[in-house]
């Protein structure tokens, strides 16, 4: 082989290598490498001088640029130029890369070129073309939501979660690419990767607590953009929201979450969101929620008003589109029912026992009253511990206090038939009627003794309160001067006798009025509370439950 072959070779391969490593992130090769510079080393090596050289090679716009120190070589006592010491480097053309083979471009290399800095700018919003002229009006954005689960409604934190998609739908003009490649039909698929290169909309939950995108080793994002720049971006996100829930008629209540989306950058007068007119927001038919119902859901557009003491965006002053949808929720009660307000009823009914017991069976009614009393609120207190403690009255306290005082009253009634048990003188009573038997259970014994003594004063006749007989003498009455009317006194006499006789014998006529007072011993008095309570308990339980739950159900 040819000695200045060799020599030749050596700097060829030397300078591809070098080439090579430079170029490889840019698709090229070793051979590309060796036939771009080929000619120029055997130029270069036959020259035969000692100066600085440099070598340009513009591969589809990368500018490489090979610089080195032509140096002599002996080869069997033959002197050769041989290039050594050689630097290369590369920089970006400055000129756009052009779109019209965009037909034949992949989509990495036409998303490239579409998004270069030369003709795209991700940090400015896209422009609006209406009837091919760009006008100044907002950027319209489309939202649709998909919910895979509701869950976890918690009464104690006032939140809920929600898993679902969201999609977004805007238009860029600058993405357009079906007027360079008409023939390309199919948009650009992409993922997170693509949509950090393009232009999105800052949308966030108004009312969130947390929120996130779903994915394992990389978010579920899916990003589309069609031939006429209609960009779609799709995110499965999960986001834990507030839902400031009513609970005055807890547990039978009726709550209305709502979810918020707002932009947070643009104001209304550059940015406009608006809801899907097809489906804009849609369940998963599988989706079941364990503690409510979905009864329904409504979606609507408005715009807020922030002003600079309202920072819900930054500290920029305007209206800012938003869109919402609630959903109406109600609590499914049958686990209330079964696990409150039936055992509640029993532990009221089982109190009402102590009144099938002698009053002098102390130790068993008064264990009985404690119990069910403990047994109830152990029973209220771990419902509502898992509620927040609010400033209103709810309804599950309502009919806590119903219940309490049912159960205290049967140990009220308890104890005042046991301290009449124990008296030890009887009671008098008018009639056996319920109004006497209370009347003078309840008074004072003084009393008591007074009132009877009263009663038993027999009462004085008419007769007796006003005329008196005491003599036979005569008595001559006189009524003005008509001669007619003067009597004899034992005409006089005569009259009033017979008078007196026929008053004797109408009171004699008439029934003798019964004003004896019956007597009840303490016992007596105590089994007739018992009996009387057996009946009034019930009844009374009974009303207050019509009345309660006529207001659950039909106010």
């Amino acid at each position: 082989m040819n000695p200045q072959s060799i020599a030749v070779k050596v700097v060829l391969y030397s300078l591809a290598i070098a080439f090579t490593v430079t170029n490889n992130a840019y698709g090229q090769n070793l051979a590309d490498g060796k036939s771009a510079l080929d000619e120029t080393l055997l130029a270069l090596a036959s020259e035969g001088v000692d100066e600085s050289v440099g070598l340009k090679k513009n591969v589809e716009n990368l500018h490489v640029a090979v610089s080195g120190t032509v140096n002599k070589m002996s080869v069997n006592d033959t002197s050769y130029a041989i290039s050594t010491d050689l630097n290369v480097t590369k920089s970006a053309d400055e000129k756009c890369r052009s779109l019209e083979d965009a037909a034949h471009l992949t989509q990495t290399q036409l998303i490239n070129r579409l998004t270069a800095t030369c003709r795209y700018d991700r940090l400015e919003r896209p422009y609006v073309v209406a009837n091919g002229t760009i006008v100044n009006s907002p950027l319209d954005v489309y939202a649709r939501v998909y919910i895979y689960v509701l869950q976890n409604l918690d009464s104690s934190d006032l939140q809920f979660k929600m898993h679902g998609l969201l999609q977004l739908r805007f238009q860029d003009p600058r993405l357009a690419f079906d007027k360079y490649a008409p023939g390309r039909t199919k948009s650009i698929l992409g993922e997170s990767s693509l949509r950090d290169v393009i232009w999105v909309p800052h949308i966030f939950l108004a009312n969130e607590h947390d929120s996130s995108v779903l994915g394992t080793s990389e978010k579920d994002v899916l990003t589309s953009i069609s031939p006429n720049g209609t960009v779609i971006i799709s995110s499965r996100i999960q986001a834990t929201l507030y839902c400031w829930m009513k609970l005055q008629k807890f547990p039978f209540d009726e709550q209305y979450c709502p979810t918020i989306f707002e932009s947070w950058m643009y104001n209304a007068s550059e940015l406009l969101l608006h809801w899907e007119q097809n489906a804009p927001v849609t369940f998963d038919p599988k989706m079941h929620l364990t503690e409510y119902a979905l009864a329904n859901a409504w979606t609507n557009e408005t715009i807020i008003n922030a002003d600079l003491d309202d920072l819900r965006h930054g500290a920029f002053a305007g209206n800012y589109s938003s869109l919402g949808f609630t959903v109406h929720l109600v609590r499914e009660v049958g686990y209330y029912v079964m696990d409150y307000f039936l055992p509640s009823i029993m532990i009221v009914a089982i109190s009402w026992v102590s009144f099938w017991l002698q009053a002098d069976q102390t130790p068993a009614r008064t264990t009985l009253g404690c119990t069910t009393m403990l047994s109830f609120i152990t029973l209220a207190s771990s419902q509502e511990n898992n509620l927040p403690k609010v400033s209103y009255i709810k309804v599950s306290e309502v009919w806590f206090l119903g219940c309490t005082v049912f159960i205290f009253g049967s140990l009220v009634e308890f104890a005042f038939v046991n301290t009449i048990w124990r008296r030890n003188h009887s009671v008098e009573v008018k009639k056996l009627k319920s109004k006497y038997i209370l009347k003078s259970t309840l008074t004072p014994r003084m009393k008591r003794h007074k009132m009877v003594d009263n009663a038993k004063q027999p009462e004085r006749s008419n007769s007796e309160r006003y005329l008196s007989v005491d003599t036979p003498s005569p008595v001559i009455i006189t009524v003005g001067d008509d001669p007619m009317n003067r009597f004899t006194s034992s005409e006089s006499i005569a009259t009033m006798t017979t008078s007196l006789a026929d008053n004797e014998s109408e009171r004699e006529k008439k029934p003798v009025e019964n004003t004896s007072w019956s007597t009840m011993t303490p016992h007596e008095v105590s089994l007739w509370i018992d009996r009387k309570a057996r009946f009034l308990f019930p009844i009374a339980f009974i009303i207050f439950n019509a009345f309660f739950w006529t207001f659950v159900y039909c106010l």
